[in-house]
């Protein structure tokens, strides 16, 4: 049976089943890596062949067909599945790092964390004017990095597609803060809490 999803109302929705399978594959650590946190561990949907199959083709899905050039992805976990995601739409892949891991001519932007700014990076010549990229990361929270991502792609002059990620945690408000940057946000599954 399908159900209302979390996805953009053009988007196609998720299945309970689907979604019920996706939520079974991740791992839940209880006070990690603080008291009160319950941290989504996707280490478990990656070593699940099927799990992690079924992540990347539905991440991508309402795009099939559609031009991407690019996919982006945001250390760590990002690189795992937006690399994947690459491959699957034959796209080229862009890494975003932390700030001085970069060996080539960098463009940077400062994002908000929990507790203050850090920087991130990709190469200058990683996306070029007018390129169709799709951000894709394991999980969006308060929205703070990816927020950053989209700036830095767009700075560049890429057109941002989508943003795609495996959880939302929808009471930190960060897909919102997304399509609010007229960004549409694929999730697959949501958590409620932190």
């Amino acid at each position: 049976p399908l159900r209302k999803s979390n996805a953009h109302p053009r988007q196609p929705m998720i299945t309970t089943t689907l979604e019920n399978d996706l939520r079974a594959a991740i791992r839940t650590i209880p006070d990690y890596p603080k008291p009160g946190i319950m941290f989504r561990d996707i280490t478990t949907l990656l070593g699940n062949a099927r799990a992690f199959r079924r992540a990347v083709d539905e991440l991508v899905q309402p795009w099939a067909g559609s031009k991407i050039d690019k996919a982006a992805g945001m250390e760590a976990r990002g690189f795992i599945l937006g690399g994947a995601v690459a491959h699957q739409v034959s796209a080229g892949f862009i890494p975003i790092r932390k700030k001085g891991k970069l060996p080539h001519k960098r463009v940077s932007i400062a994002y908000s964390l929990e507790y203050g700014l850090d920087e991130m990076e990709m190469h200058e010549d990683a996306v070029a004017r007018g390129e169709k990229v799709i951000l894709v990361d394991d999980l969006i929270a308060t929205g703070g990095t990816a927020e950053g991502a989209v700036k830095l792609l767009r700075q560049q002059g890429a057109e941002v597609l989508a943003a795609c990620f495996v959880i939302d945690l929808p009471e930190l408000g960060g897909a919102d803060k997304l399509r609010a940057m007229d960004v549409p946000v694929r999730t697959l599954i949501s958590f409620s809490g932190h």
